[in-house]
């Protein structure tokens, strides 16, 4: 069985990779001093994971706050992903080149394709299996992919995707999506877990109470209980250090169910089937 008691543990990717469960997204968080204290304050918090990508225009901001940490570097989880203006396979590998650049790394932890381009992202994967097999990414996976984008990658490549990071939160449960990629050995890793701060749920509430625990700590909770990798996203000390207090309990069985049964497939971001960026 998975325990979730510390911040330094781990779930095992398809290809024998750790992964920390919690990590930090720095979507939307500027470039420059903002971004260099987030990823710091996160680091000093126990945090070792660190997600951005190309199109969040931080990479160098990341890549400085790592080398100024003192964090060692085996230490690290860094994920990065490719843009979809830049899909295609050539211009998937410059702009690799291009991210590990700016965040200063030789090696990347985890590549993903960002969205799933029509026409493009199956081209994309073989960049990143090119860039996987080169031994310059540790794993590679996709963000965004329903069922059927899955498919495509599985019925064109031999390399099944390590990570797929989507929206994912108690009203969008992704529970066909969450079935399909257990079955592949696919890791479900969310972003927007905390709903764009949209909280205010009652029961939330209510097991925040329950727990002396914050609205934002019992849905990071119900993610690691359900065995989803998780990153909140903030630039507050205060908050992130939050986050990362949810390995001190546990939600019951009876209180997983409850959670379970708000999903209303409701999302706050782009559908995958449908978004023209």
């Amino acid at each position: 069985m998975t325990t979730f008691q510390h911040i330094a543990d781990k779930t095992v990717l398809n290809n024998g990779i750790e992964m920390p469960w919690l990590g930090l997204g720095v979507w939307k968080t500027k470039e420059g001093d903002e971004v260099v204290n987030a990823v710091k304050y996160a680091l000093q918090a126990g945090y070792r994971s660190i997600d951005t990508a190309a199109v969040y225009g931080n990479e160098a901001g990341v890549g400085q706050a790592l080398r100024e940490s003192g964090v060692s570097r085996d230490e690290l989880f860094i994920t990065t992903k490719v843009w979809n203006a830049d899909q295609g396979y050539d211009s998937t590998l410059r702009a690799f080149e291009e991210s590990r650049k700016k965040l200063g790394l030789d090696v990347i932890d985890l590549y993903l394709i960002h969205w799933p381009v029509k026409g493009k992202y199956t081209e994309t994967w073989k960049a990143l299996v090119k860039l996987y097999q080169d031994g310059l990414v540790r794993a590679i996976g996709v963000s965004n992919f329903q069922v059927h984008h899955l498919q495509d990658i599985l019925d064109s490549s031999d390399i099944v995707p390590a990570v797929n990071q989507v929206e994912c939160h108690p009203l969008l449960q992704q529970k066909e999506l969450r079935a399909f990629c257990k079955d592949k050995g696919i890791q479900l890793e969310a972003w927007s877990p905390l709903m764009q701060g949209n909280l205010d749920l009652p029961l939330l509430t209510e097991l925040a109470q329950k727990y002396g625990k914050s609205p934002a700590q019992i849905v990071l909770r119900w993610d690691l209980q359900s065995g989803i990798v998780t990153i909140p996203k903030s630039i507050s000390e205060g908050r992130i250090r939050e986050n990362a207090n949810v390995f001190d309990f546990s939600l019951s069985p009876e209180d997983m169910q409850r959670l379970d049964e708000l999903n209303q497939n409701k999302r706050f971001g782009p559908d995958p089937d449908n978004f023209d960026f």
